[in-house]
């Protein structure tokens, strides 16, 4: 058997999850799982997790559905917020040929662009699609991901995460917190991929208490 089993494909998609990739590993093939936008973001929003008042309501949201998948459709459901041992989901995006190391360092997506992020991964049976992989989206791109942060905090050598939390302490960052980091939005392929303003603000308080 190639490709989805029946059925997986109606039940992400009233998830509002897709697969952004997928590779073969030991039970078959393993199925990196994103958010698919637009309509995630309402989607999560409406969920009991969300409401509830308790830590983590993303990643609690992740788990539960992913885990009934992976019930439902006999395999095993794997998180990148589980460990230690952390899996390895940035090897395995980019050992899927769907994801590629961008300038900045970040997973860079066709689809997602800069804004690419998994929720967690679904190991079944079955052999993943055979499938020419995408070209990067960097490729033929004048990279405005290193040059957009104000304070180069983002930029070829890799992400300079304290200078990051020092611009998002000014004014001037307010900018980041409320919109998501300037240089993810300066990615062409995620300009389009329908990502909400809330959505990157509830992510970048997290990240920037």
């Amino acid at each position: 058997m190639t490709g989805l089993p029946p059925g997986l494909a109606e039940a992400l998609a009233a998830e509002r999850l897709f697969v952004a990739g997928s590779m073969a590993c030991e039970t078959g093939q393993r199925l990196l799982l994103a958010p698919d936008e637009p309509g995630f973001w309402a989607h999560l929003s409406a969920a009991p997790e969300w409401a509830d008042g308790a830590p983590d309501p993303l990643d609690r949201w992740s788990k539960r559905v992913i885990e009934g998948l992976a019930a439902r459709f006999e395999g095993v459901a794997r998180f990148p917020f589980e460990g230690p041992p952390w899996p390895p989901f940035y090897q395995w995006a980019l050992a899927s040929g769907a994801f590629f190391a961008s300038p900045v360092a970040l997973l860079v997506h066709p689809r997602m662009g800069l804004w690419a992020s998994l929720r967690g991964a679904l190991e079944i049976g079955g052999a993943p699609p055979e499938a020419a992989p995408p070209p990067t989206p960097c490729a033929a791109c004048a990279r405005p991901c290193t040059t957009t942060c104000p304070v180069g905090a983002m930029s070829e050598t890799g992400y300079d995460v304290p200078r990051c939390h020092e611009f998002l302490n000014t004014p001037e960052g307010e900018t980041c917190l409320s919109f998501g980091c300037l240089a993810r939005r300066a990615c062409p392929p995620g300009q389009s991929y329908g990502r909400l303003a809330s959505q990157s603000a509830w992510h970048m308080r997290h990240f920037h208490p």
